[in-house]
């Protein structure tokens, strides 16, 4: 719901949507016959008063980010619920998906994550090698200690 909202704040909203998210007012009637030839059921109750709906092409997750942050910086603006992935999303669960990180950020960890274990593989791999090597340079060192020297002993 957006009712409250100045102009100049719904054009504020739409560029911290980015390009990926289009911001649009909407007839609920036409919204809620759109939605029905669509096959998506569950959101007849959200289109109940003045209707606005963010259309998400990229990341939904940072289209989440934005509309909650937003909303707590302007009270007119009323997330009411969403659609995603063939099912409705409670306001809840919106708020836990603009509490998730973005999908590069998630990506940058898994990746880290998948370096560190293969960092600890190869040193897990290397380490008997060089623990042969320093083996057998205390053996050998051990042997040269052993062996008698040919020097005549002075007196």
């Amino acid at each position: 719901e957006y009712r409250g909202l100045s102009v100049t704040q719904l054009t504020n909203l739409r560029r911290s949507l980015g390009s990926s998210t289009t911001y649009r007012v909407a007839k609920n009637t036409l919204v809620s016959r759109a939605a029905r030839d669509a096959g998506v059921d569950g959101l007849d109750e959200l289109f109940i008063g003045p209707t606005a709906i963010a259309f998400v092409h990229g990341e939904p997750v940072l289209a989440a980010k934005a509309l909650r942050d937003f909303a707590r910086e302007h009270n007119a603006l009323v997330i009411k619920g969403g659609y995603l992935d063939g099912r409705a999303l409670t306001v809840a669960e919106i708020g836990q998906m603009a509490d998730l990180e973005s999908r590069e950020v998630l990506l940058a960890k898994l990746a880290g994550a998948m370096k560190a274990n293969l960092s600890k593989a190869a040193r897990l791999f290397s380490e008997p090698a060089s623990q042969v090597a320093r083996l057998a340079a205390a053996l050998r060192d051990k042997q040269q200690d052993l062996q008698p020297t040919d020097e005549p002993a002075t007196d």
